[in-house]
């Protein structure tokens, strides 16, 4: 047994001395599975729990370590997570702010902080800060100090803009957590942003003194650029230049989602690194003009001074958004090993911008943005620094060849990216898509070699008066792009519809790409059937028979035409986040109209079969008023009761009565009947700060 004990540690040691090389590239993983324990463990308890048992194995690991790389290794990846776990709990802890907890109708005088001209839904978004509040019987509110309300483009007064002092009447809500288990959580970001309420304000918005400061570069340059470049195209122009994507039109961003480009409105490494380069080759082209400075200083290195500068200007212009500041550390440090002489991409550098943002922002990683572009670039950089690659892609003497090569090297690439990126899309968005590898194939050079190099030229004519023809040929150039994202996304099956996968099933995935990017000995191919095991486990998981909001108001109902909405008038944003959560391709149908359904004014009642037994359903969709006999009576002949109210105590479904109360402590719940299970938003004691917020409102 010894013997046997001793045998397998020498081949952990024998591996471990192997892979020497590639174990630094474990450092931003090791903070990441400290900061998702924090977001996943319930309460500080947990937390301080957790710490302690990582201190523990530290410890231990360094007490047994003599010299073996394994107990090192152990040391190592123990710090690393705690020092996560840390900065998220800090990072929470110093950004803490007053929340809403209920609805209010506010008649304020607020302070504009920042404005966002939403052309495409017709309305402006503005961030404020309230100086005075009262209700609607003129009691005094205190409300959170940062809000966010979005204004009807024809309700919009001149002199709105920073510094401006406004009173309006807005509906406030608190920042809202998931409709269900496992969609968007608005609430945990808005507290990292510091937004303590959202809401919508009425006409009239009075302006009691315009806007002190003028907008910013980013706005200026927005709006001057959507004035030249019409329609969907001038909002893509301007998400190349700024990272505004407010004038995309809704159907044309759907397309480019669906297409697989939606990454191309997003500023990160492609517009970064076409940035740099264009940069670098008009300055290094323009100094070598001069003889003199040519022959005493190395031009690359002024060249990538510029550039560098380029990529901080940039990430700055657009707003320092996740994807745009691991880009930009990754340019400075390209170029900074351009300028040693050293190799421009590796994985190391790729670690590198992880652990720069993760340490400033550990909230990030919870986010798609920061996960899709990580995730990315690593598939890239571990793909072309496999030695085969670089055999079969490298430079070939027959010209003809070399361009097949890199025509093959951009489709292999695509396809290792779509591999890369599909569990987080379906774990996020609760879609897969098919088509992006061959869209990207065009869309990538099409917009980094004509349309963002037409846009920096059009940018730099249009102080003279100079660029009206660049402006067409951008228009020309980016309408092309949207008719290839419509063609695509058009074409059967361009983005499959998946239902919520479990959260087993997105970290056994993550963890098979991990561990076949970042290691080099054929032991990392033990990551493929665990990405492919993850990835299958996400596309098997099963539809939910019932989806039901935090407030009741709103059910997606399984019936034998597929997934039905209980409240026909649902807005479009309660539409579609249904459908997406139960894995729906389309539009939800009406229950009402469903043939095992009946209907009436107040209360819909529905039945299926699952699990070999037929399961009743009842669930009131008015805000009128029901008899409490009549409800108490519905209740006995039901498995599952749904309100949007406080049922009587007496109301006893056979299974589950979800009423206000219930759905106060659950959050939005997903059922599935086969075999009976429930997954809520809430889970009893979570101690997170977005969960405990204090209470504002009437004084």
């Amino acid at each position: 047994m010894q013997r046997g004990a001793r045998g397998l540690r020498d081949r952990a040691e024998r591996w471990a001395e192997a892979e020497r090389t590639q174990i630094a590239l474990w450092m931003p993983v090791g903070l990441g599975l400290g900061i998702a324990a924090w977001f996943l463990l319930p309460d500080p308890r947990a937390w301080a729990a957790f710490a302690c048992l990582l201190a523990g194995m530290a410890l231990a690991a360094a007490v047994v370590a003599d010299g073996g790389r394994i107990a090192r290794m152990v040391w190592a990846m123990a710090v690393l997570m705690l020092a996560g776990l840390s900065l998220a709990w800090l990072r929470a802890e110093s950004v803490a702010a007053p929340v809403l907890v209920r609805p209010v109708i506010a008649d304020m005088f607020a302070r504009v902080d920042d404005s966002e001209r939403l052309v495409a839904r017709q309305m402006v978004r503005v961030m404020l800060r309230p100086v005075t509040a009262r209700d609607g019987r003129g009691r005094a509110l205190t409300l959170p100090p940062r809000i966010r309300v979005s204004i009807a483009d024809g309700d919009v007064p001149a002199g709105l803009g920073r510094g401006a002092v406004l009173r309006l009447r807005a509906r406030l809500m608190p920042p809202a957590g998931p409709v269900a288990p496992g969609g968007y959580d608005f609430a945990r970001a808005a507290w990292f942003q510091g937004i303590g309420a959202t809401g919508r304000g009425f006409a009239p918005v009075t302006v009691l003194r315009g806007a002190q400061r003028e907008d910013g570069l980013r706005q200026r340059l927005s709006r001057r650029i959507t004035a030249r470049v019409e329609g969907s195209a001038g909002g893509i122009a301007a998400a190349l230049a700024t990272g505004d994507v407010g004038a995309i039109g809704l159907a044309d961003a759907e397309a480019m989602r669906r297409a697989g480009l939606a990454h191309l409105l997003s500023v990160s490494g492609l517009h970064i690194t076409a940035v740099v380069g264009i940069v670098m080759t008009i300055t290094i082209r323009l100094l070598a003009l001069w003889p003199w400075l040519a022959l005493r200083v190395r031009l690359p290195l002024l060249g990538a001074l510029a550039g560098a500068l380029a990529a901080i200007g940039y990430t700055w212009l657009t707003g320092a958004e996740v994807p745009t500041i691991r880009s930009c550390v990754a340019a400075m440090l390209v170029l900074a090993a351009l300028a040693l002489g050293r190799e421009a991409m590796t994985l190391r550098l790729v670690a590198a911008g992880a652990v720069i943002v993760l340490l400033f922002r550990p909230e990030a990683l919870m986010g798609a943005s920061f996960q899709l572009s990580f995730a990315a670039i690593t598939a890239i950089v571990a793909l072309h620094e496999h030695p085969a690659m670089r055999r079969w892609f490298g430079p070939h003497s027959d010209w003809r060849w070399s361009i097949a090569r890199q025509g093959g090297a951009l489709l292999v690439t695509g396809l290792v990216v779509e591999a890369a990126l599909m569990p987080i899309a379906i774990f996020h968005f609760h879609k897969a898509g098919l088509y992006g590898a061959f869209a990207n194939i065009v869309a990538i050079p099409w917009t980094t070699f004509v349309a963002m190099p037409i846009e920096m030229i059009a940018l730099l004519l249009e102080p003279w008066g100079l660029a009206g023809p660049f402006w067409q040929m951008l228009e020309w150039a980016l309408e092309a792009l949207l008719r290839l994202a419509h063609f695509v996304a058009s074409r059967p099956g361009a983005a499959v519809a998946m239902p919520v996968a479990p959260a087993w099933t997105f970290a056994l995935a993550v963890a098979g790409g991990l561990w076949l990017a970042l290691w080099r000995t054929r032991g990392r191919w033990i990551g493929v059937p665990l990405l492919l095991g993850g990835t299958a486990a996400m596309l098997a998981a099963p539809a939910p028979d019932l989806i039901v909001t935090g407030d009741g108001r709103h059910a997606a109902i399984r019936t034998d035409g597929g997934m039905a909405l209980l409240r026909e008038r649902a807005g479009d944003y309660m539409r579609t986040t249904l459908a997406e959560m139960s894995g729906s391709q389309g539009e939800l149908a009406a229950l009402s109209d469903q043939s095992a359904a009946r209907c009436g004014k107040d209360v819909c009642l529905t039945h299926m079969m699952a699990g070999g037994r037929s399961w009743r359903i009842a669930a009131t969709r008015s805000g009128y008023a029901v008899p409490w006999s009549s409800l108490i009576a519905l209740c006995r002949r039901v498995d599952i009761m749904i309100a949007d109210r406080r049922l009587p105590q007496a109301c006893r479904p056979r299974w589950l009565k979800l009423d206000t109360p219930v759905l106060h402590r659950t959050g939005g719940v997903t059922i599935w009947l086969d075999p009976p299970r429930v997954a809520t938003v809430h889970r009893p004691g979570d101690g997170h700060p977005w969960r405990r917020s204090v209470s504002y409102g009437a004084r």
